[in-house]
């Protein structure tokens, strides 16, 4: 789970804590050290709250907190170290959310996340029966009810295939099973 910000040292809360106590313990260095503490944990959500908005657009979201902001529309930046790069694919998340499940959401996360044009094979058919598959060692092989993705690139190890299958597994239709490779080409 990834939060909104991390600990800011240098961020104190613009409210401390310790002026608002009484008058008694305006002096007390136990009672003004607990408020202290109290302070440089509720500065930063001070800060949050302050300026919301900013953090929910991708454009203007301090770095540490673009993966969060990624979080709530369902991408995994893994892999992805730059911001700007980050800020790009959770601007292009937002617009492949109305496509995820398709075919043209596989292909357009493909294309944000790798740079490369997938071939995609679909069965684009649908099989009903009243039995439940078989799935012992005698089972025929179901590989043409499969979303199958290629990516053809120059060099095949330049490509995280587990980043590849994630990628695919997070927009691909739910009920369809799936396999992702890379070719030389």
């Amino acid at each position: 789970m990834s939060t909104v910000r991390g600990d800011l040292p240098a961020v104190v809360s613009p409210h401390p804590v310790g002026a608002t106590l009484p008058s008694i313990y305006a002096d007390d260095i136990y009672a003004q050290g607990l408020c202290e503490s109290f302070d440089r944990m509720l500065g930063p959500a001070v800060l949050v709250l302050d300026c919301f908005p900013a953090y929910l657009d991708p454009a203007t979201a301090p770095a540490d907190s673009l993966n969060w902001l990624a979080g709530w529309i369902g991408l995994v930046l893994e892999g992805h170290e730059s911001p700007a790069k980050k800020r790009e694919l959770i601007g292009v998340g937002a617009e492949l959310l109305r496509w995820r499940g398709t075919r043209r959401g596989v292909h357009d996360a493909v294309v944000a996340a790798f740079g490369v044009v997938p071939q995609i094979t679909e069965p684009g058919g649908v099989t009903v029966s009243a039995e439940a598959p078989d799935h012992g060692p005698d089972a025929t092989d179901d590989r043409d009810q499969m979303l199958a993705v290629t990516l053809t690139v120059a060099d095949p190890e330049s490509v995280d295939l587990s980043r590849l299958d994630a990628v695919v597994a997070q927009v691909k239709p739910v009920h369809l099973p799936h396999r992702v490779q890379v070719a030389t080409g």
